[in-house]
């Protein structure tokens, strides 16, 4: 006789069977909207106010660049035009890491997209930088990723670090010596860099990733853009510098620190730092997406003398960055002709 326990797992595990049975075996039944190769848009991504009034500005000011429709998803603006007849969807990731990583993919599963610009401020690491000037990255790298240890009560100057950390760093300096792009890493005192894993349609399991590699053809489309830009100057007639190529860092950290500053060029070589690139350069790589960023320095990320002063720059700075998107989205169009 059966008592009231396995009565109770009997009608569960029907239960169960028959709900498995009735799933769609194909996902598509379950994932984000399927699109056609024919028509895909160009994504214009800034990640917060300054920025994209910068853009809205140059749109409103363009007569062959309009938007046409604007569209709330989930609490974010996406607004849907044209540039030179060219389909573009325009929007606001938000500040930092989680929201351009939820409003990037979220973007990529509403619309037919196939290629990303991203335009905004950044804090500059290189010292030759100064308010106004732009760089336009090869990778990005997540700098703030990491794990936060004890020091080692036996041994001054050590910390106490985790087995499996350990082993990490061995791996981090294999591949040190194989890729010359791989970040030197150092601790910051208690904390030491690590690299978080990704997975990706294909792959068997998740790997480590030092950085994400903007398409190259887009950098190649820069290159040209910045010769044919008209000379771009602050306000005050000073000319800025373009630079293409070099490493970006970001990290949920707004960096107004110099021994830090001095830190990531030590360990990431990097040019500038920010909130959004590295995770808007994750989605993109998962999801077979070209991608690039131009990113206008807004501060010196701590590297200054006395307060910062990004709330002065980052509308001039996303001015400066816009009018170089601007050239890059000629060169685009001209690649779609």
């Amino acid at each position: 006789m059966l008592n009231k326990t396995s009565i109770y797992f009997l009608v569960i595990s029907s239960f169960l069977l028959n709900a498995n049975s009735s799933f769609a075996k194909d996902i598509s039944a379950y994932g984000p909207k399927a699109f056609s190769d024919k028509n895909k848009w160009t994504a214009i991504v800034a990640a917060y106010a300054p920025e994209i009034k910068a853009i809205n500005q140059a749109f409103g000011q363009l007569p062959d660049a309009q938007i046409d429709q604007t569209l709330t998803i989930k609490g974010v603006k996406y607004q849907l035009g044209s540039y030179k007849g060219e389909p573009v969807v325009i929007f606001t990731t938000g500040i930092s890491v989680p929201n351009a990583a939820m409003t990037m993919q979220m973007a990529l599963d509403y619309f037919p997209i196939d290629r990303v610009v991203m335009m905004g401020i950044a804090g500059a690491v290189n010292p030759d930088f100064q308010p106004g000037d732009i760089s336009v990255p090869e990778r990005w790298y997540f700098h703030d990723e990491s794990v936060y240890v004890n020091p080692d009560p036996e041994k001054d100057g050590s910390f106490v670090l985790p087995d499996y950390y350990e082993n990490a760093l061995e791996r981090y300096k294999e591949r040190r010596e194989q890729d010359p792009h791989a970040p030197a890493y150092e601790n910051f005192g208690y904390i030491h860099p690590e690299e978080m894993e990704i997975i990706k349609q294909g792959w068997d399991k998740p790997r480590n990733m030092p950085y994400f590699t903007v398409t190259p053809e887009l950098i190649e489309l820069a290159k040209k853009a910045v010769k044919a830009v008209s000379p771009i100057n602050m306000p005050s007639g000073k000319p800025i510098q373009i630079k293409i190529g070099g490493n970006g860092v970001t990290g949920s950290v707004f960096l107004d620190n110099a021994e830090y500053r001095n830190w990531l060029q030590r360990v990431y070589n990097a040019q500038v730092t920010e909130m959004e690139s590295a995770a808007v350069g994750q989605i993109c790589f998962v999801n077979d997406v070209d991608w690039v960023i131009i990113r206008s320095i807004s501060d010196l990320a701590g590297g200054q003398h006395g307060k910062n002063v990004e709330n002065v720059f980052d509308g001039i700075a996303s001015g400066t960055g816009t009018k170089l998107m601007i050239s890059l989205l000629d060169q685009i169009v001209k690649l779609e002709d």
